[in-house]
């Protein structure tokens, strides 16, 4: 992923501003979590879709590959559930609902089955009757230390784009299958709503996905350093 000189300089330094009461310096490898990357839906299943049929899948995969491309720049080793428009299901599914399950099942196999893994999964939220709801909030499951990660993570949501609008993080309900069933650490972020217009529009443009990224990863290293202090410290 490339940008610009002028939107990189301003990206940098955005992240330092975000991260400048708590710097980051990268622990050694062994002390690192894997972030595992999940960009909601895809394929046949769009997930939320705006009055004007934009399903949120292909908006979860922009912002999630930024992040990924934040992470990396901060010393990250990341893996994506899905790295292309299309969902993660096996061959053997036929029917829209079997894929969707499959879906699902494969992607808990990766996180289940990656060591001192840690899950962000972004998606968008929605609410038709109520369209001017708007604001980007965070879940998390009941695997330590989420919780703590998801308020870190919340906290810089509320000042790069819920200004006057702040959320409290919040647990995730037990039905959503992803997060109840991963044995690791992992935090949903609803990056906004696809049932306002107005920001349906902005989830759409590249500079604002690329500003709730910066806001995600400045959220989770800050919480990364705090929770490994004496490590980094060392």
């Amino acid at each position: 992923m490339f940008f610009p000189k002028k939107r990189l300089i301003c990206l940098l330094v955005t992240v330092f501003l975000l991260l400048s009461c708590t710097p980051v310096r990268v622990a050694a490898a062994e002390h690192r979590p894997i972030l595992i990357l999940d960009a909601g839906h895809g394929g046949e299943d769009g997930g939320a879709v705006s009055a004007d049929g934009i399903p949120e899948s292909g908006i979860n995969l922009q912002i999630t590959k930024k992040v990924q491309w934040l992470l990396l720049l901060l010393g990250y080793d990341t893996l994506l559930t899905r790295e292309g428009e299309d969902a993660v299901y096996s061959p053997e599914a036929a029917t829209l609902r079997e894929k969707k399950v499959s879906d699902l099942n494969n992607r808990v196999s990766l996180i289940n089955g990656t060591e001192t893994a840690f899950v962000i999964s972004i998606h968008q939220n929605s609410l038709p009757s109520h369209p001017r709801v708007h604001g980007a909030k965070v879940f998390y499951n009941t695997v330590q230390p989420a919780e703590r990660a998801g308020n870190a993570v919340q906290g810089t949501l509320n000042l790069a784009v819920n200004a006057g609008n702040e959320r409290p993080v919040t647990a995730i309900d037990s039905t959503i299958y992803l997060m109840k069933e991963s044995i690791h650490p992992a935090i949903l972020v609803e990056c906004g709503f696809m049932s306002n217009p107005e920001e349906c529009k902005k989830l759409q443009d590249s500079a604002y996905q690329l500003r709730l990224s910066v806001a995600v990863t400045a959220g989770f290293a800050q919480f990364d350093t705090a929770e490994h202090r004496s490590i980094y410290e060392e």
